[in-house]
């Protein structure tokens, strides 16, 4: 089994892993600051991310560069707010009157043993059709969104799988993607087919998924999940995830 509450890797730590987990498709730097842009797919790879609470300097300034930034992109300006990100630029968010969304939960825990073997486990390389079709069906994701799922994936650099259980008639019913970046295992895509949600498939597909990182290496593991998805909350806690830290968005 996996045992969590020991060796909890750090905010930078984690933020570096998942930054390096789910790509952004371009990216411009200023400082400790990175601006990340991928056609708006997700939030986590279309904002403005912080890595030094120290970096502060002039926030006014660059917070206006990075909007700028993101307008000459035709994206909505959006920084991510964690416990790296500066005070100054905090308090320059809200005295231009940025909005708070997106509150979510950054878990952690040590790896162990393992769990057993689901049936019905596929493991695909995570730019295998195989894999991309079965989450974009179980999510039931339009054209576009595939579409820029398919190039993200394909610009992870680090060791990745695609992680699918399927039913005995070989139908997708559970997905997840599975990334080991520095030693951290790092997941995304987490999805469960609508009419088989409750029967335990998340756990399963979970627990494939942490399999699959310790084979490669891992011996921390992180997932972000958003806090109001309590079911998804109470899965993860019952894996060994333990709360680490928060995050949440600032919209202009």
């Amino acid at each position: 089994m996996a045992e969590a509450g020991a060796g909890i890797p750090s905010v930078l730590a984690i933020e570096t892993a998942q930054m390096s987990s789910w790509p952004s498709i371009s990216s411009a730097i200023d400082g400790t600051w990175i601006a990340r842009l991928a056609r708006g797919y997700t939030r986590r790879s279309n904002s403005v991310n912080f890595l030094d609470p120290g970096d502060g300097d002039n926030a006014e300034e660059r917070v206006g560069r990075m909007a700028d930034l993101f307008l000459l992109n035709s994206r909505e300006p959006v920084c991510r707010i964690t416990p790296l990100t500066p005070v100054p630029v905090i308090v320059e968010l809200a005295r231009q009157g940025w909005e708070h969304e997106g509150d979510t939960h950054v878990l952690a825990m040590t790896l162990g043993e393992g769990f057993p073997e689901p049936a019905g486990l596929k493991l695909y390389d995570a730019t295998d059709r195989n894999w991309l079709e079965a989450v974009g069906d179980l999510a039931e994701m339009d054209k576009r969104p595939r579409e820029i799922m398919a190039v993200l994936v394909g610009l992870i650099a680090c060791r990745q799988a695609g992680v699918v259980i399927r039913d005995p008639e070989g139908d997708p019913v559970a997905a997840a993607l599975a990334v080991v970046s520095g030693g951290i295992a790092c997941f995304h895509n987490v999805v469960v087919r609508a009419d088989r949600r409750g029967q335990g498939l998340g756990r399963a597909v979970m627990q494939a998924a942490l399999n699959w990182t310790i084979e490669a290496g891992a011996r921390q593991a992180s997932i972000q999940v958003v806090a109001e998805n309590t079911p998804a909350r109470r899965l993860y806690a019952s894996l060994g995830f333990s709360h680490t830290y928060d995050y949440h968005y600032a919209r202009q």
